[in-house]
């Protein structure tokens, strides 16, 4: 009944209005304030934020507005690039590259405005509701991606600075990205332009084509369908310059000191043979015999096929005294340097999509339009060799399934019989030809990569999206905008060369896996043991919203202002587990995780806003919108702003809000989901550390220096919405009509925020007392440390639920300031610099713990340990020639401590500062500020005919070492994926006709 009640709801038509429709005309980049009049009737005005008209450009609300044509003098190709790089965006936002770092949404890209994360931003297209990327950021938060933006159609963004839940509901505690169309083309628009790094990697290419037909003033109507196509080619770290193409830190030095040498089997500067752990298995396979009484390994390793040697890879020999300080390392070992042969620094993209528009006048005032839009976005990356010994992610029905350690401890067998042999033995079965100790009647432990497969993740997103809407005037002054939309979101990832646990166990009982000489194991056997895994998720948003204003009285300062609206809309999440263990332990792959979530409801709205000029000096503005959510959840969320401008060029403004953000699909009832933590050497107790040092005593062995724990939650379906407070208050000064400056302060406090439960307390917990459990976590430990086999074990897992607990808070300054100054008749400059400044990032747990995260790599778990830089910022200057023109466009982000107080320690304490195999620093505690800048010239052959080219990265510069970020590795992929390409270049042409 509910769902047939909203539907006859939707085919009604009835809902609110949001639709931005300014087309913006300034040529300025981030322009505070500034939508112009819409080419429609009178020069009124809406803006993103609000539901009324008005006439001066000066909105209470902090508005940020950036046209294509400012995207274009920045010589930035697609709007995705030009969000992310708003000055407001800040630490959890999700970026290309993180796709070729195993990012829970590979192939995804998301703002997140004030650090708040990527769910706590609302995307809007043409003022309306856009459907959820299938895959939810972290396995936890909904957002909307950015590549499936229709670029070659965009007029521009406009972004809400400030709580926006009155008047577009969940979703807008931080802000609004409103992404407006063009309303009307003319005439044949064609573009095309290539670039590539300097070094030769990084290539790609763009092509669109607009066709328009019709003038809205003259005709009455206009008509235009518009394709593009985008595609870049993939970039790997073995392309790049050192250090971020090599495990081998020793050439990272700080006051003399050096990092370590990481390559698997490598050899340290400082200790020498850094030591036999699982961390080092390489592509060549290494054995020693397996004691069954002990359930462990014995002796030392050796090369599983010694005649064979190291293959491709490098052999090593130990000295006599590295030999004799490594229990289980043999004479010889193979070294590989898997960052190199394996690193991927930003994945394959190949966008491409097609848009229609029409737009009709109807009668005197009204305009109704229809839009469609198709875009196909396909992502990819390789990532490593085949892992073999390992720990399943957390399964749904059982527990996560190990080979590296207990019952299940990898190993071959001393016999080999046929596929579904219950028992073999040598009464049915041969001696194991892989198993060097077969003829002694001993299993053989053995580590090592599958050099037959490479683990490969594609992702291909389609989306299919209808708009309508009709907007005019009636009655008395009554106006009155009615929309509607339908989106679809259809994702298909493929998984390749993940090993499936019981075919590997199927392939060693049955021998057809030849680990001897790997390169003749049959094709069949192959793809047995690494079938290729295809999953299907797709969300849907179907919504209809309607408003109506009218000028009610006129007050000292101008006409008061009402607005009403009602909304509904549908959402729903199909996104079934891609690695399910519902026919047993065994039965999924290693690595994939368990992550599905699925979910529907329906959400019912009805808003106001009023808007009243007191006297002509000041103005106050209230609205509010009631939200009822058939999951049960339901909401009010009111707004107050207030503008007063005592002399012309000097205006003060103001906001109150109050906000809300629905638990996600995901969070309420997610299965299993895991990521994983990269773990430093400072967030451990010296006391774990001093259990497991190298061969020389003076630092941690390669058991800690590679290590991550997996954080497994779970969904809660009893959780409440997240609620918001948010304030702005700034001012604007305009001293010419060409230059003008503004500063806005924001503070949000977020309340009842969805969270883990606290991993940190029981992580700790288990490094003081060895317990497994504890404050609603469990901690499932890791492998033995096979240099220390009766130390405490690292930690494999820790598994928890959501809960709503904690209080975020956020506070800090926007700067702008813009002007643009006639030099000559022909000789235009142009200026803006545009900067955020972080005061305070905190987040407050129940027992009134605050961590702080302002300066630091925290919140280390949210943001993949990228962390919130203080100030963010570009400078854009531009010289116009008339036919030609000169930009560069300077960005800056600024530095930060090796900190982050959820990983432990206090902010500013350089806890996380990486250090070497003898435990000493080998950077500052600061990561490094980064500039870089961009230059754009363009040159007008004719009227129709237009030339530009690009230079990226002018001074090559790139960014600076971060050895503790987990994001992308050796630099912080928020501050610097572009940037490591070094310096790029784009040639480019446009055509008119």
């Amino acid at each position: 009944m509910k769902n047939a009640s909203i539907a006859a709801f939707l085919r009604a038509g009835v809902a609110p209005v949001i639709l931005a429709t300014a087309l913006f005309q300034a040529p300025l980049h981030a322009q505070d304030n500034a939508p112009q009049a819409d080419d429609g009737a009178n020069d009124a005005i809406v803006v993103t934020g609000s539901l009324l008209r008005r006439i001066d450009k000066e909105t209470i609300s902090p508005i940020t507005t950036v046209s294509s044509e400012d995207l274009a003098i920045r010589g930035i190709t697609t709007v995705q690039q030009g969000i992310q790089n708003l000055s407001a965006n800040n630490g959890p936002a999700l970026t290309n590259g993180f796709s070729a770092n195993g990012a829970f949404a590979g192939g995804a890209s998301a703002v997140s405005l004030r650090g708040l994360s990527t769910s706590s931003t609302l995307v809007l297209f043409d003022g309306l509701r856009a459907a959820y990327y299938p895959l939810a950021d972290d396995g936890t938060r909904n957002f909307v991606d950015l590549n499936t933006i229709p670029d070659a159609i965009v007029d521009r963004v406009e972004v809400v600075k400030d709580g926006a839940s009155a008047t577009y509901g969940a979703d807008a505690v931080a802000g609004v990205v409103n992404i407006i169309t063009k309303r009307e083309v003319k005439g044949l628009h064609l573009q095309a332009e290539a670039g590539v790094a300097e070094k030769g990697y990084g290539a790609n290419q763009r092509l669109s084509a607009t066709y328009g037909y019709g003038d809205l003033a003259e005709q009455g109507f206009n008509a235009y369908v518009s394709a593009h196509y985008l595609k870049s080619q993939a970039v790997y770290n073995k392309d790049l310059g050192y250090p971020y193409n090599s495990d081998d830190q020793s050439g990272i030095c700080h006051d003399g000191v050096c990092g370590p040498n990481n390559i698997a089997n490598g050899v340290d500067p400082s200790i020498g043979y850094t030591g036999m752990n699982n961390a080092t298995a390489t592509n060549v396979f290494m054995v020693r015999p397996f004691d069954a009484a002990t359930g462990a390994g014995t002796g030392r390793y050796e090369l599983l096929n010694a005649a064979a040697g190291c293959r491709n890879l490098t052999p090593y020999t130990l000295t006599d005294q590295e030999y004799a300080d490594n229990a289980t390392a043999p004479h010889t070992v193979c070294q590989q340097d898997i960052t190199h042969d394996y690193g991927q620094v930003l994945p394959e993209q190949q966008r491409w999509g097609i848009s229609g528009r029409f737009t009709k006048i109807v009668g005197d005032s009204g305009e109704a339009y229809l839009e469609l839009n198709y875009e196909n976005s396909k992502s990819s990356y390789t990532g490593l060799a085949s892992i073999i010994r390992a720990n399943a992610p957390a399964g749904i029905d059982y527990s996560a399934y190990s080979t590296s350690t207990g019952a299940g401890l990898l190993r071959l067998p001393v016999y080999v019989c046929a596929r579904g042999t219950a028992s073999c033995d040598a009464s049915n079965g041969t001696l194991n030809p892989n198993n060097p100790y077969a003829a002694q009647g001993q299993e053989a432990a053995i580590i090592g990569r599958l050099p037959t497969s490479t683990e490969y993740n594609e992702s291909v997103s389609q989306v299919f999206r209808a708009a309508a809407g009709i907007k005019g005037d009636f009655g008395n002054d009554w106006h009155y905008q009615v929309d509607g939309t339908a989106m679809v979101s259809k994702l298909k990832t493929t998984a390749k060369g993940y090993v499936y646990i019981q075919h590997l166990l199927d392939v060693i009982a049955d021998g057809s896996y030849n680990f001897m000489n790997p390169s003749a194991t049959s094709q069949e056997t192959l793809d047995y043991l690494t079938p290729t895994q295809i999953n299907h998720s797709k969300t849907q948003l179907y919504q209809g919203q309607a408003s109506i204003s009218k000028e009610v009285f006129d007050l000292p300062g101008g006409p008061l202002q009402v607005a009403v609206g009602v909304a509904a809309r549908y959402e729903s999440l199909n996104n079934p587990s891609g690695n399910p263990d519902y026919d047993g332990q065994t039965e999924r792959y290693f690595r994939l995780n368990a992550f599905g979530a699925k979910g529907h409801r329906d959400v019912e709205s009805a808003y106001f806003e009023l808007s009243a000029p007191i006297v002509e000096q000041l103005e106050l503005t209230a609205a509010g919108r009631y939200d009822h959510y058939s999951t049960g959840q339901d909401n009010f969320s009111p707004k107050f702003g207030a503008k007063f401008k005592p002399i012309r060029e000097l205006m003060f403004r103001g906001t109150f809000s109050k906000g809300f953000r629905i638990p996600s699909f995901a969070e309420m009832g997610a299965l299993p989901t895991t990521g994983y933590v990269t773990q430093s050497i400072g967030s451990m107790p010296q006391e774990f550390i001093d259990q497991h040092l190298n061969s020389v005593g003076t630092g941690p062995n390669t058991y800690l220096t590679n290590y991550s724990i997996g954080q497994t939650t779970v969904g809660n379906p009893n959780l409440k919405a997240e609620k918001s407070r948010n304030i702005t208050l700034g001012a604007t000064f305009q001293p010419l009509n060409n230059v003008s400056f503004s500063v806005d302060y924001y503070n949000i406090k977020k309340t009842g925020a969805i969270t883990s439960v606290n991993f940190s307390n029981a992580i700790a917990n288990y490094y003081a007392t060895g317990e497994t459990s504890y404050d609603g976590v469990t901690v499932i430990p890791d492998e033995v440390d096979q240099e220390h086999t009766g130390s405490q074990r690292r930690i494999a897992f820790v598994q928890g639920s959501f809960i709503n607990a904690n209080t975020i808070k956020t506070s800090g300054i926007d700067f702008n300031a813009m002007g643009k100054f006639r030099l000559s008749d022909n000789i235009t400059f142009s200026t803006s610099i545009d900067a955020t400044y972080v005061i305070k990032l905190n987040t407050e747990y129940p027992d009134g713990t605050v961590e702080h995260y302002v300066d630091t790599l925290g919140n280390f778990n949210l943001t993949a340990g990228s962390g919130t830089q203080q100030w963010r910022g570009s400078w854009q200057n531009t010289l116009d020639f008339g036919r030609g023109s000169i930009s560069a466009t300077a960005y800056y982000t600024d530095g930060y401590n090796y900190s982050a107080e959820d990983q432990g320690g206090t902010a500013g304490d350089c806890s996380l500062v990486p250090t070497n195999y003898n435990g000493d620093a080998y950077q500052g505690c600061r990561v490094k500020s980064f500039i870089s800048v961009d230059m754009t010239g363009t040159i007008k052959v004719n009227d129709q005919f237009e030339l530009y080219a690009n230079v990226m990265n002018v001074f090559n510069n790139k960014p600076p070492i971060d050895a503790t970020t987990y994001g992308a590795y050796l630099y912080n992929p928020v501050v610097g994926e572009s940037a490591i390409l070094g310096r790029s270049f784009r040639i480019g042409a446009k055509a008119s006709f």
